[in-house]
């Protein structure tokens, strides 16, 4: 009975999800906040959603005596693998350049030095991924793509370039609080933000299209 409900539900999602293309090519959460709150020792068994495997790799900083890592998705669990194989292959200014982070032109031999590492599953998949690869894997995700178009286009109705440069110089927790409250937390950004991440703008990607034609 438990396995016919489990695959009429897994049989459900799929219906409203693509599982052949990658979600979130990074994970979004606070990895320090996760860690903290789960308290994982040494030794212990963690169980987590793979997602882009950010998480994943990070519980492992805990030692615990292994990670599960499970995901419908095979295009969540590619960019896992991925990530492990990175880690493994390159060095870190190597593994920045690889993601994204840094700029950099030689993605694609970073790849092929990672692709002997993969399962020949997940090496078929990446293989038809070239695009993605060559603009840095930790960009490659529907929600990323979704940033960058509120970045671009939405973000610059409501704050200008010098107010979002004094956003990423940061500051202690008190000066970050203070240019939130004071400078950037104006009604013109929680109604933009209520627009660009409500349920109908993700429900209906022509809302947000709009702001990419003006």
């Amino acid at each position: 009975m438990n396995q016919s409900v489990d695959h009429l539900s897994e049989e459900r999602v799929s219906q409203r999800a693509d599982f052949s293309k990658i979600r979130y090519a990074q994970c979004w959460e606070d990895a320090d906040i996760l860690l903290a709150a789960l308290d994982i020792q040494p030794g212990e068994t963690c169980l987590a959603i793979a997602s882009a495997g950010d998480n994943s790799l990070a519980m492992l900083t805990r030692d615990p005596a292994r990670v599960i890592a499970l995901d419908l998705s095979p295009a969540q669990l590619a960019c896992l693998e991925l990530r492990v194989a990175a880690y493994r292959a390159l060095e870190h200014d190597e593994l920045l350049v690889f993601m994204g982070s840094r700029p950099g032109e030689n993605r694609r031999a970073l790849y092929q030095r990672c692709r002997s590492q993969l399962s020949p599953a997940v090496q078929y998949f990446w293989d038809g991924h070239s695009a993605e690869i060559d603009g840095g894997i930790g960009s490659a995700g529907k929600f990323e793509r979704y940033f960058t178009l509120f970045r671009r286009y939405a973000l610059p109705w409501v704050q200008d370039g010098a107010t979002v440069n004094r956003l990423l110089k940061g500051g202690n927790l008190a000066q970050r609080q203070e240019f939130y409250g004071e400078v950037w937390d104006s009604w013109r950004w929680r109604s933009l933000f209520r627009l660009f991440f409500s349920r109908l703008s993700w429900a209906e990607p022509g809302v947000i299209q709009a702001f990419s034609n003006t």
